[in-house]
This record gives C-alpha cells, sequence and structure tokens, in this order.
C-alpha cells in the first residue's frame, strides 16, 4: 500500500520545503523504495506559465508538457525520476474541475461546497497522480504557509486523506523557521510554537518538526520544541543553511529520519546510511575549490537567481563532472551597451531562455562578443535565437531580428510557428514537453551527444523538453548555412531546426529545446557538460 508523507511550512515562505521534501525522497529512493512527489500550488492559475519569473521563479516544463512550479525540478534532480504534469496541482486546476463536473451535471444536483466537493477533487487529484505507477512512497508538498487563507482547503483534504488512508500510512512533516536575534544573542522557538499550533488547529498534528535556521542549534532547544509542540525529541530535526542544497539530504540522514519515517509508517526497509555513499561522492565533487571556471549567464532576469535555477544547478552538475569549481556571474542583458568590460574575464557565456524585446540586443552583444573573442558559449531557446540573429547580422542581412521583435522586419531569421499565428491566448500554447531530435553525425554536437552516457534514444536520436513559439525561419535555412552556420540537430521530420553551431569556433552551440531540465548531479546532462569542459579550456589558454 502507498505511503503518504505530506510537508507543510511555517513561519515564512521560501523556506525549503521543497529541499527538505526532495532530500526525504532522495534518503528513501537509497533504500531501494519507488519515490515520487507531488506539489501543491494554492494560487488560482491554473498552472506556472503565465507568472512573472520575478514573482514565482523559473517555469518548469515536464516531459508531458505541463508548466509547473520549480519544486518539480528539485524533486526530478534529486529523485533521478521525470514526473507527470499531474504531479502539480494548483487551486486552479481543482476549481476548473469541480465547476465543469457541476456544469455537467455530475453532482446531481447537489449545492456544491468547499466540503466534500473541493476537498474530494483534491484528494483524487492526489491520488491520480500517484495511480501512474506502483509507489512505495508518495511525497506531498503543500506550497506557502499554514494560516494562508487560500491553503486551507488543502489541508483540510489532506486532513481527510490520513484518515481514509490509514494513521500508519500516512505522516504529517512540518518545516518551520527558528531565528537568531542578534540583539539577544540567542534563537527564538516562539515563531515554530505558534506555527505548530496553527497546524494542530486544522487538525494536524506533525509527526516531525525540520527546523531551518541559519547556524547550529543545540540540543536544549530541539527538547524544548518537541516539548512545546507535543513531538517526540527525535522527531525535531535540525538543518542549519549549508554551503549546498544535495548536502540536506546527508544532514537528514545523519540525523536519522530515514529510521524514524521506516518505524512511523512501518515501510519494509532496513535503513542504511551507507546506501547514500554514492550521493556523498556527488556532494564531494561539488565541493572542489580549484581550478575556477567564471560563466557569465546573460539574460534579463538576473536579479532573481531562482529565475534560471535550472540551469545554475546544471551548470554546477557539469561543473562537478569536468573536475573544477564553477563561478557564476549574473550580467543583465537589458543595458544600452554590453561592452567588454563586462564580459572580460568571463570563461564561458551562457544566454538563457525568455519572452520580449527587452534585453534582446544585450544578448547579440554577448554573441559578438564571444565570436570575436573565441569565448565558448551556450544558447538556449531565445540564446539560439540570439546566436542566429547575430550570425545572419554578421553574414550580410543587416537588420535580421526575430518576428516577436519586430513583425515588419526585412531579414526574419526568427518567425512565428504557423499553427501559432491564430492564437490569441498566453497559457499553454507553445510548443511544450519532450520532442524527438535528429542529430547530424560529424557534428560537435553529435561528438557531445556521444559522450553523455545513454542519452540517445536511437542511433542518431535524442528527446528533448521544449517551451517556446518561435524558430528558425527555413527561408533561410541555406543563405546561413552557405555563410557558414551549421544545422546540427533537425526534428525527424526534417522541418524543424532544433541545434546549430559554428565549427570554426571553440564551442558555439545553440538549442532551441531546454537541456537544463533533464540535468541531474550523477548524471550531467552532456552539454553542460562540455560546455564547462571548453570553458575551463579557454581559461587555461595562454
Amino acid at each position: 500500500m502507498t505511503k503518504y508523507i505530506i510537508i507543510t511550512g511555517g513561519v515564512v515562505s521560501s523556506i525549503g520545503k521543497g529541499i527538505t521534501s526532495a532530500s526525504i525522497g532522495r534518503i528513501l529512493r537509497s533504500y531501494g523504495l519507488k519515490v515520487s512527489a507531488i506539489k501543491i500550488d494554492p494560487y488560482l492559475n491554473w498552472d506556472s506559465g503565465t507568472l512573472n519569473p520575478y514573482q514565482h521563479g523559473e517555469v518548469y516544463v515536464t516531459y508531458d508538457s505541463m508548466e509547473t512550479d520549480l519544486d518539480l525540478g528539485h524533486y526530478e534532480r534529486f529523485l533521478d525520476v521525470e514526473l507527470p504534469g499531474i504531479a502539480n496541482i494548483t487551486t486552479g486546476k481543482v476549481y476548473k474541475s469541480v465547476i465543469s463536473k457541476e456544469r455537467k451535471g455530475d453532482y446531481l444536483g447537489a449545492c456544491v461546497q468547499i466540503i466534500p466537493h473541493i476537498t474530494d477533487e483534491i484528494k483524487l487529484m492526489i491520488r491520480e497522480a500517484n495511480s501512474l505507477e506502483d509507489n512505495d512512497v508518495v511525497l506531498v508538498e503543500l506550497g506557502g504557509t499554514v494560516g494562508d487563507i487560500e491553503s486551507q482547503p488543502f489541508l483540510e483534504a489532506l486532513r481527510q486523506l490520513r484518515n481514509e488512508e490509514g494513521k500508519n500510512n500516512v505522516m504529517f512533516v512540518h518545516v518551520t523557521y527558528v531565528p537568531y536575534l542578534e540583539a539577544a544573542k540567542e534563537f527564538k522557538t516562539k515563531p515554530t510554537q505558534h506555527s505548530t499550533k496553527e497546524l494542530r488547529s486544522t487538525g494536524i498534528s506533525p509527526d516531525m518538526i525540520v527546523c531551518r535556521s541559519s547556524s547550529p542549534i543545540d540540543d536544549e532547544l530541539q527538547k524544548k520544541i518537541a516539548n512545546f509542540c507535543d513531538v517526540d525529541e527525535r522527531a525535531v530535526v535540525n538543518t542549519p543553511d549549508a554551503s549546498s542544497i544535495y548536502e540536506v539530504p546527508l544532514v537528514l540522514d545523519k540525523n536519522n529520519v530515514g529510521s524514524f519515517i521506516k518505524n512511523r509508517i512501518n515501510l519494509n526497509v532496513e535503513p542504511d546510511s551507507s546506501k547514500l555513499d554514492e550521493w556523498r561522492k556527488v556532494v564531494k565533487s561539488l565541493k572542489i575549490q580549484s581550478p575556477t571556471v567564471k560563466i557569465g549567464i546573460v539574460g534579463k532576469y538576473v536579479e532573481l537567481e531562482d529565475a534560471y535555477i535550472s540551469i545554475r544547478e546544471s551548470l554546477l552538475h557539469g561543473a562537478a563532472d569536468v573536475g573544477v569549481n564553477l563561478k557564476i556571474e549574473y550580467i543583465s542583458s537589458d543595458v544600452d551597451n554590453l561592452d567588454e568590460t563586462v564580459l572580460n574575464g568571463l570563461d564561458g557565456i551562457l544566454i538563457p531562455g525568455g519572452f520580449g524585446e527587452r534585453g534582446f540586443e544585450g544578448k547579440l552583444e554577448a554573441v559578438e562578443y564571444a565570436i570575436v573573442n573565441q569565448v565558448p558559449i551556450f544558447g538556449i531557446c531565445l540564446g539560439m535565437h540570439s546566436m542566429v540573429t547575430q550570425f545572419a547580422r554578421r553574414s550580410g542581412f543587416d537588420d535580421a531580428n526575430s518576428t516577436e521583435f519586430d513583425k515588419d522586419v526585412k531579414y526574419p531569421v526568427i518567425d512565428l510557428m504557423e499553427e501559432q499565428k491564430k492564437v490569441k491566448q498566453m497559457g499553454g500554447t507553445m510548443r511544450l514537453g519532450s520532442y524527438d531530435c535528429k542529430l547530424v553525425k560529424g557534428t560537435k554536437t553529435y561528438a557531445t551527444y556521444s559522450e553523455g552516457n545513454g542519452i540517445f534514444i536511437g542511433e542518431d536520436l535524442i528527446e528533448e523538453r521544449h517551451r517556446h513559439r518561435y524558430e528558425f525561419n527555413n527561408e533561410f535555412r541555406q543563405s546561413l548555412q552557405d555563410a557558414g552556420l551549421v544545422l546540427s540537430g533537425i526534428s525527424p521530420d526534417d522541418f524543424l531546426v532544433e541545434i546549430v553551431e559554428l565549427p570554426d569556433h571553440p564551442w558555439f552551440i545553440g538549442c532551441q529545446f531546454h537541456p537544463e531540465f533533464k540535468s541531474r548531479p550523477n548524471r550531467p546532462h552532456p552539454l553542460f557538460a562540455s560546455f564547462i569542459d571548453a570553458s575551463y579550456k579557454f581559461s587555461q589558454r595562454e
């Protein structure tokens, strides 16, 4: 019977519930259990697709084309799994489903209410997400904090889930913050006490409390929390700030979290810390101090690192694989002149995806700098568009551009897909999810993937995740090839250009898809590993 571990949060948001959930999952996975994860977001949006990155961080795309919360990225990286889109439940999805059923008469004229109809729908969605595979454990993270008005229906549904599945099959983990007051020179447990009290008022008593803090708290403080919050002393776990998020499973393991969970929900496993040895090697490789490679991420959301969180993590995975220390410089492309003083000293340049004209010219300047100075450059989605556009301008198409920014441009080297031209809505209207791509043998891209250990799904086929509307315009395919651009990845029907490269450059590769969604700490994506390797070699030039 599937076991459920529910993770809630208190005191403040962005406290680390997602990392806590993923870390618990990593421990259980190491025991040989089949683990999945679900993220509940209490906002009214249907999905994360139309949310501003400044507000919500990156939009993570699942293999089956759902735009989801970034925590699904943490789950996939830590658990080394691919999750379906229904693993992200939102208030918008719940209410839309219930209203649709009411309109069809499914409720037989009943007065549709929060309880039981909304709460039943929430439980149904949780079970449907679990039904796709025969999981031993499902982690369910509730976004936001206890006490948020929008979270109340979900908390009630989760309380009911515990009663229906049985108390021995459902446990609650509450993540709180223990602040340190500099003036008093001490940690304060009162916020954790109040947060737990708020949770208990919903009928839910936590089985475990994970206390986040800036530095370690002592045993006496943990005993105090256990006493005031009515939990076992062994179930109060401290996770102080770590140098890497990948250390958290090891911190939880050191606190015997796996053993406690095993006993609480009767898991048929034998906890063994040595089973995390492979993960320890990953963490160790991420702590390499030298040599250092400096990568510049040139984008327009650089003020919020979470906007590029999967790219950041994928670069870290690649650096660990190559054996170098990674230093990331976040460089705003939204400037009048992205001159050499900003880019000088970089060993590699990465231009991420995005939407809108703001900052595009700055990205073109970064491409020009990389071409002239032979600096390794990696373009993803809009980054590839930047590379194609600047290459075209250098090849005689002086005012080449994307019709996303100039609909009347003379040389539209990037254009809207035909099936998208009549679409007026914003959400869920892009090429989303996994698509096959045929690599051209003899190219640098093919060689890079060939070294990627099993990422091929056929002799020359790969599968990558997309999120975009605009594509390489085939009208300029031959002329840009004649100018020296190599098309190294094409859709299997030979219609869509997926990857471009320059053969006479140390490392100049742009891809239409988002490889960052498939990189794992134990299995770095080959494009990121190759890019870091090329950047390291560039740093060692005389």
